[in-house]
């Protein structure tokens, strides 16, 4: 049987929240998003799609304060662990009720059930019960989540951090990275002239102009964003990665049918204009 391609899509924090105002979920945008996946999956039955979310003014803003990214030892530093905990979750259960209300098969993985890491990175992951949800033709969804930790006790693995885990492993043809900037900018804040792509023949060009992120995001901004994404391109052969803006209702609905938007990255060589 051949197995049809799979397709990685992040909705970035500063999409779903606003990552200004601490625990503040943006829910007609989630709800919008939710019906475009689901739109996108009567569009294309056979669409493999595993979802990741950011944790926004959620995880982001108890994770600043306890530098839980950094490590877990003491017990203040535990509490803020379960802090974040409790945040990240929070936002998850928002994102699975706006999935449920347009009839989409999703169901949770949490990262801090199943994700063990040593030095900031994962290291240990049954990916059984994930694989056999997407055979099932379930929507698996993970998100940015405290994990322990064998170097650091505890610390937070994002969700590309938990992309790059999985992209040698589920081998995705395609990721998107959904949120409010149109892609990459080569004048971040002035946002003036989008990168249109980014590849290993220009990407230490352009590195020095890639900004940072707005707002409080205690996994890294936009240039960390695009060398992760640089990095999966060259692991997997004809991988495409996207970012993108899915604020325009539509966008994300374009996306997941195949039309190019914001930012390509990719290891193929370019044979048009950078």
């Amino acid at each position: 049987m051949i197995v049809p391609p799979l397709t990685l899509l992040k909705l970035g924090g500063s999409l779903i929240t606003d990552k200004t105002r601490p625990h503040t979920p943006r829910l007609d945008v989630l709800n919008r998003l939710a019906d475009e996946i689901a739109a996108a999956r009567r569009a294309r039955p056979a669409l493999r799609l595993l979802l990741g979310h950011g944790s926004g003014s959620f995880g982001h803003v108890p994770g600043q304060k306890y530098a839980t990214r950094q490590g877990v030892h003491t017990p203040a530093e535990w509490l803020g662990f379960v802090e974040v905990w409790r945040e990240a979750a929070a936002l998850n259960h928002l994102v699975m009720d706006a999935l449920a209300s347009t009839d989409v098969p999703a169901i949770a993985f949490p990262p801090s059930a199943a994700v063990l890491a040593a030095g900031g990175q994962a290291t240990g992951w049954d990916l059984s019960p994930l694989t056999a949800a997407l055979e099932a033709g379930l929507l698996p969804v993970i998100y940015g989540d405290v994990v322990f930790d064998s170097t650091l006790g505890g610390t937070i693995l994002s969700t590309e951090d938990l992309f790059t885990h999985l992209v040698p492993r589920l081998c995705p043809t395609r990721i998107l990275l959904a949120g409010l900037e149109a892609g990459v900018w080569a004048d971040y804040p002035a946002c003036t002239r989008l990168i249109p792509e980014i590849t290993p023949q220009n990407y230490a060009q352009l590195a020095p102009a890639l900004g940072a992120s707005h707002a409080t995001d205690v996994t890294g901004g936009m240039a960390s964003k695009a060398r992760l994404a640089l990095d999966w391109a060259q692991a997997v052969p004809g991988l495409d990665v996207c970012i993108f803006s899915a604020s325009t209702p539509g966008s994300l609905l374009s996306a997941l049918l195949g039309e190019p938007l914001g930012t390509r990255i990719t290891a193929a060589i370019s044979t048009g204009n950078l």
